[in-house]
């Protein structure tokens, strides 16, 4: 039944309506209206972040570790363009985001009001969808579409630009339940025919890889326990890509690891070699296939997608199947089964017989110190030390060395466990992600690994995570240096290290005290557990110093240009270019 409002009171209604319990936002005049309709109710909890792009990435934390989408409501203006990093990340990694956005009066729009931007023009190339309200009664339908559109399909971002004259206008808003979701029904069965060929392509397959990405994590839970039931039906091995780790178990018996520019040796050496490449909700992006014509030379490849524009945009498949990962990975299953499960055993057998000799190259080792603590260490011992905590331990990271070497190192048996930039590689994600974490699940243990240069980029949201008590830990891992673009200096162009470090760094200690929460520094090896110790048994905030060696590089990797089995491979083992049967190149 309609009922008279505000637009500011159709705002929050329609939120309470969808089930919100949190907001990320910053206050400005031309939310006003909206921000007195907070106040004068208890349902829903706002968060004052200490700058909007925070305000976009707490929602992104909050969103990836629970599975809904994530609020926003900020101002105008600076307000929205602040929003516009946030967004795109958003965008490129699948984020199922609200975003509200205050607008000058309507009949101010145009006229280079104060605080006017073209919040729509700006924010179309970054969004899934975005509206301008120009009518109060069309509020509560908008708002009812954008949380439609933000978790359906392929989730994203999604924006709603309201002038502050519709916020105060009277209207008439209908219940959820009532509203027109709009002409947006994407596709989530799949194609019976491909599936079918996928099944007997299966069946035939004598060096075949499952690999995964963020599509079977947003599908759902049901979608990561169909996986590890397909994958223990079939014995085939898993990879998968940084955004769809936890979908299956880091523990489990047929995982390889992440793939990719720096992803484990087996893994890109099994991607390079199979003859059967199933994608499962990932998008074939650059830092997967490396050189697209030399990517997986040998294999029939199948896609299953719900996005439709994902399939044959890179890369060309041979079944291509538009659909919801639960939904097609639950027929797949049952298609699978009733047919006998059959497989190609003893090629199968010779299968895993050679993945076997590529784990043991033992790809991640490195150099120990005595003297100084290494990266690699630090997370091995953080790993070590938090083993206890695996179900309800939330990692987020910035971006940068520290971020590959946390997916490198740290094991994630759920999904939704994860946060990290992966698209866009947007430093100072981690902080304000780790605020979103921590608010949707207050009494689990939140982990933001970090670079110290990406950490100071939001390094604000410290104010936010002491204001609300939040006990998130920021696991720094100082090496005085913008890491990953020095390693690239170092091997690529010639040791000229432009620009990549900082002269200036703070005392992250002092600046822990200055925030008023807890700082902890430690540099020698000896230390570190007992540090970590002690942040992780801190009853509150953290910023935890761990000076690291200044330029210790990140491998595997694959350098820009090169295919799969073109790796570099750290010094520890082998040092050089490594091709598929474990020869050295270079």
């Amino acid at each position: 039944m309609a009922r008279p409002m505000t637009g500011a009171q159709i705002v929050v209604q329609a939120l309470k309506d969808q089930g919100v319990d949190t907001v990320f936002g910053y206050p400005g005049g031309a939310v006003l209206p909206i921000y007195d309709e907070i106040f004068q109710q208890s349902d829903i909890r706002h968060i004052l972040v200490r700058h909007e792009q925070g305000a976009v990435h707490a929602a992104e934390g909050y969103a990836r570790s629970t599975g809904k989408p994530g609020v926003v409501l900020v101002t105008s203006g600076p307000g929205a363009t602040n929003a516009v990093t946030g967004l795109t990340d958003a965008l490129m990694d699948s984020i199922p985001l609200v975003v509200l956005t205050g607008q000058v009066p309507t009949f101010m729009i145009g006229s280079d009001a104060f605080q006017e931007a073209d919040t729509i023009g700006i924010t179309r190339p970054c969004t899934k969808m975005n509206w301008l309200v120009k009518e109060t009664d069309q509020l509560g339908p908008r708002i009812h579409e954008a949380f439609h559109v933000a978790t359906s399909g392929r989730p994203g971002p999604v924006l709603i630009d309201i002038p502050k004259d519709v916020q105060f206008a009277d209207g008439m808003y209908e219940d959820r339940a009532e509203t027109d979701k709009g002409h947006y029904h994407p596709r989530v069965e799949g194609d019976s025919d491909a599936i079918d060929a996928l099944v007997t392509a299966m069946e035939t397959a004598q060096k075949p890889v499952f690999y995964t990405g963020g599509g079977v994590i947003n599908s759902g839970d049901e979608a990561s326990q169909l996986l590890r039931e397909l994958v223990a039906a079939t014995g085939f091995p898993i990879t998968s890509t940084l955004m769809g780790l936890g979908a299956y178990p880091a523990s489990g018996e047929h995982w390889l690891g992440m793939l990719g520019m720096h992803g484990l040796y087996e893994a890109n050496l099994a991607m390079h070699d199979c003859d059967l490449m199933i994608n499962i909700g990932a998008r074939f992006d650059d830092r997967i296939t490396g050189r697209i014509d030399a990517f997986s030379p040998h294999s029939i490849k199948a896609h299953i997608d719900i996005d439709p524009s994902s399939i044959n945009k890179v890369i060309r498949v041979d079944i291509p199947i538009l659909g919801d990962v639960t939904h097609v990975l639950r027929e797949v299953l049952a298609r699978w089964t009733a047919r006998g499960g059959k497989t190609e055993t003893a090629a199968l057998k010779a299968w895993w017989e050679q993945i076997s000799e590529w784990q043991s190259v033992r790809c991640l080792s490195y150099r120990r110190s005595k003297k100084t603590i290494k990266p690699q260490h630090a997370l091995e011992r953080l790993e070590a030390l938090t083993q206890h905590r695996k179900d309800d331990r939330y990692i987020c990271t910035e971006v940068g060395q520290h971020q590959m070497w946390a997916a490198q190192y740290l094991g994630f048996e759920h999904p939704n466990l994860w946060m990290t930039s992966g698209g866009l590689g947007t430093m100072g994600y981690g902080l304000p992600a780790s605020v979103g974490a921590q608010i949707a699940h207050p009494d689990a243990l939140v982990i933001n690994v970090a670079g110290e240069a990406s950490w100071l980029m939001n390094m604000q949201e410290m104010g936010t995570a002491v204001q609300y008590r939040l006990p998130i830990k920021q696991f720094i891992l100082n090496n005085e240096r913008l890491g990953m673009v020095r390693q690239w200096q170092e091997l690529l162009h010639g040791e000229r290290y432009s620009h990549s470090w900082s002269e200036a760094l703070p005392d992250f200690v002092k600046l822990a005290e200055a925030f008023g929460c807890k700082g902890i520094r430690v540099s020698d090896p000896a230390d570190l557990d007992d540090a970590i110790q002690e942040m992780l048994d801190y009853d509150g905030p953290v910023i935890m110093d761990c000076l690291v060696e200044k330029h210790e590089n990140c491998f595997p990797m694959i350098p820009s240009g090169k295919a799969h089995n073109e790796m570099l491979l750290g010094e520890a083992d082998t040092q050089g270019v490594i091709d598929s049967k474990g020869s050295v190149l270079v």
